[in-house]
């Protein structure tokens, strides 16, 4: 998927010169977290609850020892007072907007998020916004994929298969003794395993196989240095349905 196949394309923003005050308003009334800044229809900022958070209105405003402020110099304690006491949208702003196109794929989307910490990344066109992918827009993707996949009906010949071939990409999976049969869209996991993290990983594999009903737990636990036969942990054995 790619990032116009998920995102909001009706994005509330704001200009320049909107009020600090009307901005809040907006967010609290839409129950949103961040809104786009634009000029002409070409993003030149985002606004975010993290702009917010240090403001002289509640008394959040950094307080650092003198020596420091003298550090800091005076063009940083200014820039620093417009941020926590500006009454204009343009004034406390983040201008440093990461965006990324319709075309860009998911797992880059996600990427940047991580790596930036940000919960948003504006969609743009050149220049001008055309969507907003946000976390919410992921999960809601996550939700309609979920469910599409399970309401899929099919063979347990082609459920095995599909198995099977996730099995193959897995680097984890053990080499030997794994045996897996599909009956009515009950998996049955038979086989040993090393260690009891594969156990789940078996279990999800199958799991997220669309026409799987659920999944019979019959994999055996074996220690490799002593070969002694470990216990599940209680409640890890018994057939659980998807």
């Amino acid at each position: 998927m790619k990032a116009s196949d998920v995102m909001t394309r009706d994005v509330l923003t704001v200009g320049r010169e909107t009020s600090v005050a009307n901005a809040i308003r907006m967010m609290l009334d839409n129950n949103i977290s961040g809104l786009p800044v634009l000029d002409n229809g070409k993003v030149v900022g985002i606004l975010t609850e993290g702009d917010l958070l240090r403001r002289g209105e509640t008394g959040t405003e950094r307080h650092r020892p003198r020596w420091l402020e003298i550090l800091m110099g005076p063009g940083r304690m200014a820039g620093e007072y417009v941020r926590t006491h500006g009454r204009k949208v343009e004034e406390i702003m983040t201008t440093n907007v990461i965006s990324v196109a319709g075309d860009t794929p998911l797992d880059e989307v996600v990427g940047l998020m991580e790596r930036r910490r940000i919960k948003r990344l504006p969609v743009v066109e050149g220049d001008v916004l055309v969507g907003v992918v946000s976390r919410l827009d992921l999960l809601r993707a996550l939700l309609r994929a979920i469910e599409a996949q399970h309401s899929e009906h099919r063979s347990d010949d082609a459920i095995r298969e599909q198995i099977l071939a996730e099995l193959a990409k897995a680097a984890w999976v053990p080499k030997d003794g794994l045996s897996i049969s599909v009956k009515d869209g009950v998996v049955d996991l038979n086989g040993v395993i090393l260690e009891e993290k594969e156990r789940q990983a078996l279990r999800v594999v199958a799991e997220n196989v669309p026409g799987v009903r659920a999944v019979e737990d019959n994999l055996v636990w074996i220690e490799p240095v002593s070969g002694t036969v470990v216990d599940p942990p209680p409640g890890e054995r018994p057939a659980r349905d998807r």
